[in-house]
């Protein structure tokens, strides 16, 4: 498939690296934007303070889900959804979902598309949903903020990742014990692990299981 004399892989690189940059520059651009309209300039010791006591995570964070997401989602996928936001909670169930219906592997060409479509979709539905939720949220509060609605909200996406695991556990019966008794392990044992850490555990989660699983492989158990 060619597209301007490149192949489709080639644009989607071309295009996410053009958007990413893009969307770094905005990122920087608002706190500027701040600064010269407040007229005034952070305080760089206590930014640097902050940088060095957080940002060592988030680099290690961000590198271990390139590797993570990329074979998962695809190289369009993937783009797409690091430029979007909320991957592990709404993007990558909505690819791998779409991409199953399909029955196709984000390694091939369907299923970049695919997954591509599915995280667009996800995005403008997200969209909409906000633009109504700004608009209907001050006349919808006494039903959201319900007693008996809340234990429903709660569960969202417990039962999101619920639909999903009941497929691929299914198919994947032996791999998928050694991850469920570290995941189980590890929020037991250690309570501050909660909803917030999803976006650091699953990349755990699957750098162990692909480690689990080269071992099971050679040991011709898989």
């Amino acid at each position: 498939m060619k597209k301007n004399n490149l192949s489709y892989l080639e644009s989607v690189h071309r295009d996410g690296r053009i958007w990413g940059i893009s969307i770094c520059i905005l990122i920087f651009l608002f706190p500027l934007a701040c600064c010269i309209i407040f007229n005034t300039i952070p305080d760089w010791k206590a930014l640097g303070q902050g940088l060095l006591a957080t940002l060592p995570m988030y680099w290690a964070v961000g590198l271990v889900e390139i590797f993570t997401y990329v074979p998962m989602l695809g190289a369009g996928g993937t783009y797409l959804s690091f430029v979007t936001g909320n991957i592990s909670n709404l993007k990558l169930p909505c690819a791998i979902d779409a991409m199953e219906r399909a029955e196709v592997k984000a390694t091939s060409e369907e299923g970049e598309i695919i997954s591509t479509i599915a995280i667009a979709v996800s995005s403008i539905v997200t969209t909409l949903i906000i633009i109504l939720g700004v608009i209907f949220l001050i006349p919808l509060s006494p039903i959201l903020d319900s007693p008996i609605l809340k234990p429903a909200f709660d569960m969202i996406l417990p039962a999101l990742f619920g639909g999903l695991a009941v497929v691929f556990i299914s198919k994947n019966a032996k791999l998928s014990v050694a991850p469920i008794i570290l995941m189980l392990a590890l929020f037991i044992s250690v309570p501050a692990l909660n909803a917030s850490t999803v976006g650091i555990m699953v990349p755990v989660g699957v750098l162990f299981t692909v480690g689990v699983a080269r071992i099971m492989y050679k040991k011709g158990k898989l």
